[in-house]
């Protein structure tokens, strides 16, 4: 079977795709596990700690290894081959430290102890802003989650959020907070052992069941001054190269997807007829329609990914191309995943059969960050914007 190539550029993404490529095919043997029984992957995280991914979005002068955007990218679509969602939660916490290694909002010696943390004891870091009742933090909404200044000039916290990916191993939440008394929304550093942290196991999603994206709890927790890592600002958003992650991870399920379905092709020879049914012409199409959504979807990402690495001073230019490639992405996805149940019949529906997980996983994709509404107006708004 003819696989989808890599699209390693260099010899050190060439080491990349090899070591994401020999976690996926371990990672492969339990995603069933893990997917049908909602429970996380433990197991996973021992072998990326072991092979030293962690730090991989970390700069080179803080002890990471210093990957650009599109090695970030290359590594999640591989690894997503093997287990979507190991993959997209990975994503969250490189994701994460890749973003702030280029806007460094944060304080300097807290941005370096985080890093240090990663690089030396392999802590794992996420954000939790999402809520019940606001909804994505990209819709505008303030949180109901409340920071209070404490006489010790500290701050007690008092909320809870919902979708918190990697909830059973994450060493650090990041979380958005009203200040009390004002109109301030601040974006709090919250290490797990603070009294008054919990998880509440409510995740019981049809789709990426494994990231158990519970809900945070904070219940009057005592954080110090240093807790606060910026007041947000009302302005322009920023083009966020790392949220290619979330397209990058999608794709790498509609591989799995393609090539399970290719495999069965190539392979499945019915009574009914004297040779595979690779040879029936509609099945034909169906895969040919697969490899062109994948490599349109693809080399748009992978695009977009090496124009935000060669040329960061046109970075604020790329936000509706990095917005059209998730969208392209998960559509693409879904549309690949459909196709390939097609291929393989009823059979993809059985529960233990991975074609059915993957339908359920690529699903999600539509509700990270940015949705398509989103983009379709981005995408409206610069056509009609005039020059001044």
């Amino acid at each position: 079977m003819n696989e989808i190539r890599s699209f390693a550029r260099t010899e050190e993404q060439e080491h990349i795709y090899s070591l994401a490529s020999s976690l996926a095919s371990d990672f492969s043997t339990r995603a069933g596990h893990y997917d049908q029984n909602a429970v996380f992957p433990f197991e996973n995280f021992q072998a990326l700690k072991g092979a030293g991914v962690l730090d991989l979005t970390i700069p080179k002068k803080y002890g990471g290894k210093g990957a650009g955007l599109y090695d970030f990218v290359l590594l999640q679509e591989t690894i997503a081959q093997g287990d979507g969602p190991t993959a997209l939660s990975l994503g969250w916490h490189l994701g994460i430290m890749m973003n702030e290694g280029i806007n460094r909002s944060w304080p300097q010696n807290i941005y370096e102890m985080v890093c240090q943390d990663i690089v030396q004891h392999k802590k794992l870091i996420n954000s939790a802003h999402s809520e019940i009742k606001t909804g994505s933090p990209a819709r505008g909404g303030k949180p109901e989650t409340v920071a209070k200044k404490h006489s010790n000039g500290g701050w007690v916290i008092n909320g809870r959020k919902n979708f918190t990916s990697l909830a059973p191993v994450l060493d650090y939440f990041i979380i958005s907070a009203s200040v009390e008394g004002t109109e301030d929304v601040g974006e709090f550093l919250l290490p797990r052992e603070l009294k008054g942290i919990s998880i509440e196991e409510t995740w019981n999603s049809m789709s990426m069941r494994a990231t158990r994206s519970d809900d945070l709890v904070l219940s009057e927790v005592m954080a110090s001054k240093e807790a606060l890592l910026y007041i947000k600002k009302k302005k322009s958003p920023k083009p966020q190269g790392w949220l290619l992650h979330i397209p990058a991870c999608y794709l790498g399920i509609a591989i799995a997807a393609r090539n399970e379905a290719v495999s069965f092709a190539d392979s499945y020879h019915p009574n009914s007829l004297p040779h595979p049914i690779r040879e029936v012409p509609k099945v034909r199409e169906r895969v040919a329609k697969m490899d062109v959504e994948l490599t349109a979807a693809r080399h748009l990402l992978y695009s977009v990914a090496r124009l935000w690495d060669e040329e960061p001073d046109k970075r604020d230019k790329l936000i509706g191309e990095l917005a059209t490639a998730k969208l392209v992405a998960i559509n693409s996805a879904i549309s690949i995943v459909d196709e390939a149940m097609r291929i393989v019949g009823a059979q993809s529906l059985h529960a233990e059969h991975p074609l059915q997980r993957h339908y359920r996983d690529v699903r999600a994709g539509l509700h990270n960050p940015p949705a398509d509404e989103i983009t379709m107006e981005l995408l409206a708004k610069q056509a009609f914007l005039k020059e001044s």
